[in-house]
């Protein structure tokens, strides 16, 4: 994709050249705008009715390097993303999805409404440049009835907002420590009743460890065509092509003697993943009366990944496809939202022998077939939601979900006895939601009651021999919270407190029985309670200059409340892969001129390492800082410069942990993924207007 780099340039500068062209015709409405309008401030939230979430907007987002999406995501308190790697990512929300090894599940995450969440509920968020993000919503726990009723709840990630009566080519280029280059380059333009946005992103580094080296080429088209006064289509492409590798984790010796190092194994096999990943989504809003609107989206995915593993070669590609269509209206005195999501897709996987220890040193070498697999996954949702107003300040919401998932696992290796090929349906299961919502002078409070599930992934449906597990169930549980959002002096200190509980049954485990195989137990039952506090703070220093500080901080007090696994008794002991007490802080200071310096602080507690308690990861603090300065160079171009420092003071510290590492072939355990040493970045950003 390098090499369509200056075509893909030449592309958009024609495409420019063509709009800007076409705009300075007499009869163009849009060159007699006296203004342009922002439309950010038009978004609608996507957690309907009086259901609360937070909110991450570009400001927020801009004070951390492009590639540092963990630390923007970490501002919000009750999510913690735990990065072993750009391709190895981990995001818990209030303690849900902590014991996944490699990948994020048990939340559904959604990009511009369309789903990204596979059928087995991983998502990959590796798969975008987030230099193109506006927005990131986040709905904790499973009371977002109409974005999939997980346990761990929902993120939706929204592309930056049109600006009417814009048109302009930027491109923001970004070089730091390991050989980081960086690079996006996006056409916009926007009128009233058409939009388009096309952008290429390149990124690349070397890593901070052995065999961490990653390469990503991206495109993103994304476009919104108001057809009639009642009618629109959206239209989002995305398109990922990237080759990571794969370091794994260390053990304790060398993760303090030097975090470097990649695994023995992974680099002597030169571990990576080499992955091309699609999405597409076509989306039609129809306003059937102004109290009347349904959105239907249709959506097809496509991930192709091979990785070469010291245990074996994964060659793998999945495709799915689906339709979600959501109703909202008003209906008497209150409003209702209801609808369907229905995903399926198809997963093919083959293992094959790595002879990379007979390939001369060259690393992996593809050997003979072990395994070839294809699953089919159906996932069903549907939703209803009615918000009814009692009088002027008390609210109340209710909500049902249903949800209905089955698995038809083919195997396509074995022949006979020996097949393996089965079928897996989970009942039916319902999902209530309740909320209340009583608003102040200076504020709201809120309580709600929400059922949420968790789907097993793939480790958990199967057996180390590849049979279908048919003990496995769903997990399911109740989240009960109550909190409030308050605001003080005109808006410019803003608090949100929270405290929650949620009780999870059949709790899902993966047992690890080999390098290279889980099985999944349903272990017992855990309890999830805590607090969540969130201040946003803004005041003037000076005439032009002023500061706005923020504090966000979670408590978990997570534990196994049953918890039996073969001879072991966990029960009572906390809960694995989660910290107790965990802190992000910071400020940001800025004037009206283009000025901006930001200086952020992360505190995350310990961490148990298993499941007895016995071993714990050491808590750590974490500084950042950022400076940013942008300024006209001429009437249509703008610029911006952008400096900063990650890990201020070189502290070695595990960015992810692995839980419940087990050492085999007499090595010791590996628990830990190191985060970067201090390294740096600087960028500059191009903006012409035209």
């Amino acid at each position: 994709m390098k090499t369509s780099f200056l075509n893909f340039q030449l592309l958009v500068l024609l495409l420019a050249y063509g709009i800007n062209q076409a705009q300075v015709s007499p009869t163009d409405s849009i060159t007699n705008l006296d203004e342009v309008i922002l439309l950010e401030n038009l978004i609608q939230k996507k957690a309907s009715g009086i259901t609360p979430s937070s909110e991450i907007g570009i400001a927020e987002l801009e004070q951390f390097g492009p590639a540092d999406f963990a630390s923007g995501l970490n501002q919000v308190s009750g999510v913690y993303l735990l990065s072993g790697a750009l391709n190895t990512n981990r995001i818990t929300i209030r303690g849900v999805g902590a014991r996944t090894p490699f990948s994020t599940d048990k939340l559904r995450i959604y990009f511009n409404g369309i789903p990204i969440t596979n059928g087995t509920g991983v998502s990959t968020i590796e798969a975008f440049d987030f230099e193109n993000l506006g927005n990131i919503e986040v709905v904790k726990g499973p009371k977002g009835v109409t974005l999939g009723t997980n346990l761990g709840g929902a993120i939706v990630l929204s592309t930056r907002p049109p600006q009417v009566g814009k048109t302009f080519l930027s491109n923001r280029f970004t070089v730091g420590s390991f050989n980081q280059v960086k690079n996006n380059v996006s056409f916009r333009h926007s009128e009233r009743n058409f939009n388009i946005s096309l952008s290429y992103n390149h990124f690349s580094t070397d890593g901070f460890r052995q065999n961490n080296s990653f390469d990503r080429d991206g495109v993103l088209l994304t476009s919104a065509i108001r057809i009639s006064p009642k009618s629109k289509l959206d239209l989002l492409v995305n398109h990922i092509d990237y080759n990571a590798g794969i370091p794994s984790s260390l053990n304790e010796t060398d993760f303090r003697e030097n975090p470097r190092l990649a695994a023995a194994n992974w680099l002597a096999a030169r571990g990576f993943e080499d992955n091309r990943y699609t999405l597409t989504g076509l989306s039609h809003t129809y306003d059937f009366s102004p109290n009347f609107q349904n959105t239907t989206s249709v959506f097809y995915t496509y991930l192709d990944r091979y990785e070469p593993r010291p245990f074996n070669i994964l060659d793998e590609y999945t495709s799915g496809f689906g339709i979600r269509s959501i109703f909202k209206g008003t209906l008497g005195p209150g409003e209702f939202s209801f609808g369907t999501e229905l995903y399926k897709d198809e997963y093919h996987w083959s293992t094959f022998r790595n002879q990379f220890r007979d390939n001369d040193g060259n690393g992996s070498l593809q050997g003979e077939r072990l395994s070839r697999n294809k699953e089919f996954r159906d996932l069903w949702n549907v939703f209803g939601q009615y918000v009814l107003p009692l009088g002027e300040r008390f609210t109340l919401q209710a909500g049902l979900a249903w949800n209905q998932t089955q698995f038809d696992f083919r195997d396509l290796f074995n022949q006979g006895e020996a097949n393996t090929s089965a079928e897996r349906g989970f009942d039916s299961i319902f999902l209530p939601s309740f909320g209340a919502r009583y608003t102040l002078n200076k504020g709201m409070l809120f309580a709600h009651v929400a059922r949420g599930f968790s789907n097993p992934g793939l480790e958990e449906t199967l057996t180390p021999d590849g049979v279908i597990n048919p003990e496995i169930a769903q997990e399911n549980g109740t989240s009960y919270e109550i909190g409030g959002r308050f605001s003080f002096f005109d808006n410019r200190l803003c608090i949100t407190s929270v405290l929650y509980r949620m009780n999870i049954e059949d709790l899902l485990v993966s047992r690890r029985t080999a390098e290279d195989q889980f099985i999944g137990i349903n272990a017992g039952e855990t309890r999830h309670q805590g607090w969540e506090l969130d201040v946003r703070y803004r005041f003037k220093l000076a005439q032009n200059f002023w500061a706005a500080p923020y504090l966000s901080y979670t408590l978990n007090d997570h534990s196994f409340v049953e918890f039996v696994d073969g001879d072991d008794d966990f029960s009572g002991n906390a809960l694995t892969g989660v910290p107790k007490n965990r802190i992000q802080s910071g400020v940001l200071l800025g004037n009206d001129k283009g000025f901006r310096f930001a200086f952020n602080h992360q505190y995350v507690d310990d961490i148990p390492l298993n499941d007895a308690s016995t071993l714990q990861s050491e808590s750590f603090n974490v500084f950042r800082c950022n400076v940013r300065y942008a300024f006209d160079v001429l009437p249509n171009l703008n610029a911006g410069l952008n400096l900063g420092v990650n890990n201020v003071f070189d502290t070695n510290y595990a960015q992810s942990v692995l839980i419940n590492a087990v050492g085999f072939g007499g090595n010791a355990p590996r628990f830990f993924y190191p985060g970067e040493g201090r390294n740096w970045y600087a960028g500059l950003r191009l903006q012409y207007d035209l």
